[in-house]
């Protein structure tokens, strides 16, 4: 469960407020999504009043019900949680953004369930940049093959690279982090026209992520409260 701190308003004006200064400091425009996941509708709606659009979910049912109940087609759906094979047709068909493909295996039933009279699914390929067991994403060695077969899907748009690098404490660790990801968003960059995207950097260090490069921050705690 989360306690709310301070009312959703002033969450949200606050955490806008530290994007948008990073982002000035950094020269670059930067997306807040707001990770929604285990949060109510209600407290999206609360949100989404407030003019937020991009909303990250981890688990595919739990995002689903929260679309139906909302019923708002103006709202952004982001899947930041691992994928699993079986739900690759219903985030082809529901949701906007898929942040953590990390699998080839998982591109042709993404692209093949993908309908045609919507635009391709955003697409981001999750790096395990710490190399850590307990976390999903690919090694750095693989995005090349990844993104190739993105590319090759017509109804897939590769947009760049999402990390979630170790809780390291010691902040130089995470810039260190940040900075690999950095460099592998370049590269892909260079290769590929169309990528603009690398998503990184949460509650804790969002705007250390802007300083180092994202374009593209996934915001829960900060918004909604901190977990009890």
């Amino acid at each position: 469960m989360y306690a709310c701190f301070m009312d959703s308003s002033e969450n949200y004006r606050a955490v806008r407020e530290r994007v948008a200064a990073a982002a000035q400091r950094a020269g670059r425009e930067v997306t807040l999504v707001a990770v929604s996941k285990t949060q109510p509708a209600a407290a999206v709606r609360r949100l989404a009043a407030l003019g937020q659009r991009a909303f990250g979910e981890n688990y595919v049912q739990e995002g689903l019900a929260k679309q139906r109940e909302l019923a708002d087609p103006g709202l952004e759906w982001h899947l930041i949680g691992p994928l699993q094979s079986n739900k690759a047709r219903e985030v082809a068909a529901h949701f906007d953004w898929l942040q953590s493909l990390d699998r080839i295996k998982l591109v042709d039933p993404l692209d093949r369930a993908r309908p045609a009279g919507v635009a391709p699914l955003n697409v981001l390929i999750q790096v395990n940049v710490d190399d850590e067991a307990s976390k999903s994403g690919c090694a750095p060695a693989q995005i090349g093959a990844l993104a190739a077969a993105v590319r090759a899907a017509p109804r897939l748009a590769l947009r760049g690279l999402m990390a979630i690098p170790a809780p390291a404490p010691d902040l130089e660790r995470r810039k260190a982090a940040f900075a690999r990801m950095r460099a592998l968003f370049e590269e892909l960059r260079r290769d590929h026209a169309g990528v603009d995207t690398l998503s990184m950097g949460m509650s804790a260090d969002f705007e250390l992520a802007i300083g180092a490069g994202a374009t593209m921050v996934r915001v829960g705690s900060a918004l909604f409260g901190s977990r009890i």
